[in-house]
């Protein structure tokens, strides 16, 4: 009876684990699509004041961050569908290093955007 309750035990932490590893992949990849959506808006921004050369930096910084954003839904569905936990875990770093680079590009799109007197959200997230 011990060892039955221990397995179920095990069991569980393993399940756990799993969904933990799915919902940081999954969040990492919203984050990193929040990041892309509001990099596309400082380039746009940008563009609307006329100023080409930050236009140019802030386009390519939010192309930059919608790949990330790319990346990191691709490892969350990677976590999603992985056969064991290290694999899941994997996939889930993968994920939150991607929404990491897409948060960058997004910082990068707005200094760009704000080089031209564009309104931005530099609100550090």
């Amino acid at each position: 009876m011990i060892i039955n309750k221990a397995l179920l035990a095990l069991a569980m932490g393993l399940a756990l684990a799993a969904c933990t590893n799915q919902q940081q992949a999954e969040d990492s990849a919203a984050e990193a699509a929040t990041a892309a959506n509001e990099a596309q808006q400082a380039a746009d921004n940008a563009a609307a004041t006329g100023d080409t050369m930050a236009a140019d930096a802030a386009q390519a910084s939010a192309d930059a961050a919608a790949a990330a954003a790319d990346a990191a839904g691709t490892s969350a569905d990677a976590a999603a569908g992985a056969g064991n936990m290290g694999d899941a875990d994997d996939a889930a770093d993968a994920a939150e290093n991607a929404a990491d680079s897409a948060e960058q590009a997004q910082d990068a799109a707005e200094e760009a955007a704000a080089s031209a007197d564009a309104p931005t959200n530099n609100d550090g997230q």
